[in-house]
């Protein structure tokens, strides 16, 4: 069974509590529930993690890259200013797609940029949940 690792980047534990204008009121676990329904659907395990901590992040990716097939990353505000966390998608030699749940070219100057992104096959942006499905649908068809 193919296997993709759902991360989750800083303060996407209050999903469904805040700017719900940019990331609407699905809460994190409704979030998962959905994309692993879904990934069920296609013969795919979903190993789920979000933690508000940049190493936290790194050490589950390097721990679980040689069990996964593919990463799911939304890493938050990480993605405009982490190289570490750029470097650790390419260390983990798997494909990834980062995923926001806003439009970050069309947020705030500082947001409209990630250094995450070049580390991963595919972003998608402003699609919110539709988003983590289209990127779980774009992996289980690469492997």
């Amino acid at each position: 069974m193919k296997k993709i690792i759902l991360i989750h980047g800083p303060n996407l534990n209050l999903l469904g509590e805040r700017a719900k204008e940019h990331y609407g009121d699905v809460t994190l676990a409704k979030l998962e529930k959905i994309v692993t329904e879904e990934a069920e659907k296609l013969g795919v395990k979903i190993i789920a993690f979000q933690s508000n901590h940049e190493g936290g992040l790194i050490d589950f990716l390097q721990k679980n890259r040689k069990k996964a097939d593919g990463i799911i990353i939304n890493p938050g505000a990480l993605a405009h200013y982490s190289y570490a966390l750029h470097d650790a998608l390419l260390d983990s030699q798997i494909p990834s797609v980062e995923v926001h749940l806003s439009d970050i070219g069309q947020r705030e100057k500082w947001r409209r940029v990630s250094v995450t992104a070049p580390a991963c096959k595919k972003i998608i942006s402003g699609k919110k949940i539709e988003g983590y499905l289209e990127a779980l649908h774009y992996l289980n068809k690469t492997q």
